[in-house]
């Protein structure tokens, strides 16, 4: 494909993978794309053994990583220690969880014995960052460093431009993509609200023209599509618009090679369009997920209001961790409850594909729609 991002970054056709499982991001890398590692909650030690696998097994293709180090957070400056941190959760928010587990048919005893970690947060923060970073740059085939929140700090920007590296960053409204360019961003991952995880409100087909629009006093900008992209054709769809290339993360949930939890894959193939719900229940800021019972509790009258980032995960996640193990068991009150992070492209992912040929046809449908927009104007 003639693109100057593919001419940039040395691959074949702009399709970029975000997935936390490396297996995906080999695959597409392999197979001419561009693969991105989720490597939130990974220290140096085990983000180094991921990249050596990697490297070991991307024929020396390109890939990049995604951290998420947020604009705003709790505690943003860190230093708390964990019983300080565990006075900022409300009891009725850990009561709340208890009562929708035990209303569902799932024991919550020793739910929450683990306590907060004395690193708690830390990963969100400068001060786990930087180490995963610092080892994620020793492996010469990453080629871009990604936030998935919110402007890309100082010491992100230096350290990626030091190595030459592009540096891109998530977005969802055109005045942040206004400052992420301001700020020197490379790559603008525009993602409306179609897309799975953190996401904004702006659908996809209105924030890309928004986003181009807004930013085209930076010439040297590259802009990524993404939310609710899973095929070749949206993909073309959006390069019409003005797209450099497209960034897609939930149509890989249901590949092969996906860690996805096996009762959650099965749920997202069985799923339509409208069965995702926009939601702080798991994080303290919007994600997109599959809609389950544990979705629709956070949304009765009677729900108390989730805690702000990293302090809502304290809640939700001894709870949906409890769930996914039962789940993947076979408990069927387990499997009602599990839920995942997924955009409204999942009434698309209707069949189990490998990686490699959800490339495929990611290829051969946006030659097809190439065409097909080429002959109106033949």
């Amino acid at each position: 494909m003639q693109s100057r991002l593919c001419d940039r970054l040395g691959i074949d056709f702009p399709l970029f993978a975000f997935s936390h499982c490396r297996d995906v991001i080999a695959e597409v890398s392999k197979a001419g794309g561009f693969g991105v590692l989720g490597v939130v909650g990974h220290t140096p030690e085990s983000v180094a053994i991921e990249l050596n696998w990697l490297d070991a097994h991307t024929n020396g293709k390109p890939y990049g990583v995604d951290l998420i180090v947020p604009t705003s957070i709790d505690g943003k400056d860190g230093g708390l220690t964990p019983a300080e941190i565990e006075a900022r959760i409300p009891p009725e928010h850990k009561a709340y969880v208890t009562r929708i587990l035990a209303e569902n048919g799932i024991d919550t005893k020793g739910l929450w014995d683990q306590g907060v970690p004395a690193d708690y947060g830390d990963n969100l923060r400068a001060a786990g960052a930087i180490g995963v970073l610092q080892e994620a740059l020793k492996h010469p085939q990453v080629k871009m460093v990604v936030n998935a929140l919110g402007v890309p700090p100082p010491f992100m920007m230096q350290m990626a431009r030091d190595k030459g590296l592009l540096v891109g960053a998530l977005t969802g409204a055109k005045e942040h993509a206004i400052r992420h360019a301001e700020a020197g961003v490379d790559v603008l991952i525009a993602a409306g609200g179609e897309a799975g995880g953190h996401c904004g409100e702006v659908a996809t087909i209105v924030l890309i023209p928004e986003v181009i629009d807004a930013v085209k006093d930076f010439p040297d900008l590259f802009v990524l599509a993404a939310g609710g992209v899973v095929t070749g054709r949206q993909m073309a769809a959006c390069m019409a618009m003005g797209a450099d290339g497209a960034w897609c993360g939930s149509v890989w949930l249901t590949t092969a090679e996906a860690e996805t939890n096996p009762a959650v894959k099965e749920k997202m193939l069985a799923a339509s369009s409208r069965q995702t719900v926009r939601s702080r229940s798991r994080t303290g800021k919007y994600t997109r997920q599959l809609r389950s019972p544990w979705t629709d509790a956070w949304q009765q009258p009677e729900a108390p209001e989730p805690l702000p980032m990293p302090l809502q995960g304290l809640v939700s996640e001894p709870a949906l961790s409890r769930i996914d193990k039962l789940a993947q068991s076979g408990d069927p009150a387990a499997r009602k409850l599990a839920t995942y992070w997924v955009g409204q492209g999942v009434g698309l992912m209707n069949r189990p594909l490998s990686t490699r040929q959800v490339v495929a046809e990611f290829m051969e449908d946006f030659a097809a729609a190439s065409e097909r927009l080429a002959s109106f104007t033949a």
